[in-house]
């Protein structure tokens, strides 16, 4: 069984080390958050609360959801490792996009879940392959939405079809771990959609524009049958005292926040016309990272980015996903990009 392999950190000229692998914000945690984290650490000796109540009170509160329908993780691939424990059984089967994320086929096989892949088109979901790829053995579908690792992101009319097509006793998953970067107005909210559909649930993150990654805390919100089926999965304690000490400050910061995601938007709109400026055929990304399809030359353009102390994610024969970090890095990054010969 393949391990997963995180994004990786490279070293080139002078020591330079920029690392564009794992889609991390360039930011870290507000003020108000590290403050929080600092008088947390204090009761380190002390089990953290299982249910983490003061955190799912937050979010519920934050989210305008019920309470009932709250249920954290180890970040959202912790969540959907829960997820996969909850459905699977011998024959069963989850349907995802592919290319998508990468953990998801590594999960469903830890979990005995087989994985059914629908090819993308044009980087972007086939919602009606998706459907037409359910079975009587489907127990799940995931939708990443925006798709990591391309950017893009399917609209709201075609996702309501696509839900209405779905079979009530199969579980909708959507993966919205970058939700907060997502500017086109036509991309729907799944907290939106879930509401009035109890086979839906929507994940997502305190890694990404939160500033998060290192304490591993993500949240699904779903009908109590599939927020209480995930609470049931989850390793006693997963959900730490620092973790859960941050959620809490975080959400109360949350106006600061958004003020450091405009800028990373900024930069990913400044890198992907640069990019386009330059010859690269690049989709328009909903999240905080931009896609490159270089096909035979991937290992080659991230050779080329790695002399130069810039670490992205090649995908061999497909892509590359390149994260936005400060403007400084990307520049150097974009130096790279615009000089290599093979763009496409």
């Amino acid at each position: 069984m393949p391990a997963y392999k995180p994004g990786l950190r490279v070293v080139g000229p002078d020591g330079r080390s920029i690392k564009l692998s794992s889609n991390e914000s360039p930011y870290g945690p507000l003020p108000s958050v590290r403050e929080a984290i600092a008088q947390a650490s204090a009761d380190l000796n002390r089990y953290p609360d299982p249910g983490a109540t003061e955190l799912v009170t937050a979010l519920a509160g934050h989210l305008g959801v019920p309470e009932e329908h709250v249920a954290l993780g180890a970040g959202s691939v912790g969540l959907l490792q829960q997820l996969l424990t909850a459905v699977g059984e011998p024959g069963a089967e989850v349907v995802y996009a592919w290319r998508s994320f990468e953990a998801y086929p590594l999960l469903a096989d830890l979990a005995g879940v087989t994985s059914v892949r629908v090819p993308l088109t044009d980087e972007t979901h086939d919602l009606d392959a998706l459907a037409e790829a359910v079975t009587d053995r489907t127990r799940m579908v995931l939708v990443c939405n925006p798709n990591n690792p391309t950017g893009t992101a399917v609209r709201e009319r075609e996702l309501v079809r696509f839900l209405d097509r779905v079979p009530d006793h199969v579980l909708v998953i959507l993966d919205e771990a970058y939700r907060e970067y997502v500017r086109d107005p036509e991309v729907p909210d799944g907290l939106d959609l879930y509401r009035d559909r109890p086979n839906v649930a929507v994940l997502r993150t305190f890694s990404k524009a939160y500033g998060l990654a290192a304490v591993r805390l993500g949240y699904l919100v779903g009908h109590p049958h599939v927020a209480g089926a995930v609470r049931k999965t989850l390793v006693p304690f997963a959900v730490n005292h620092i973790a859960q000490a941050a959620g809490v400050a975080s959400i109360a910061a949350e106006d600061e926040l958004l003020e450091r995601v405009a800028l990373t938007v900024k930069e990913r709109d400044r890198v992907r016309d640069a990019l386009v400026a330059s010859g690269w055929t690049v989709p328009r990304s909903e999240a905080n990272f931009v896609w490159l399809r270089v096909d035979g030359d991937t290992l080659d353009f991230a050779a080329a980015c790695a002399r130069e102390g810039v670490a992205i994610r090649p995908f061999d024969g497909e892509g590359a996903r390149v994260s936005l970090g400060t403007p400084e890095e990307n520049d150097v990054f974009l130096a790279v990009a615009t000089a290599y010969p093979k763009r496409r």
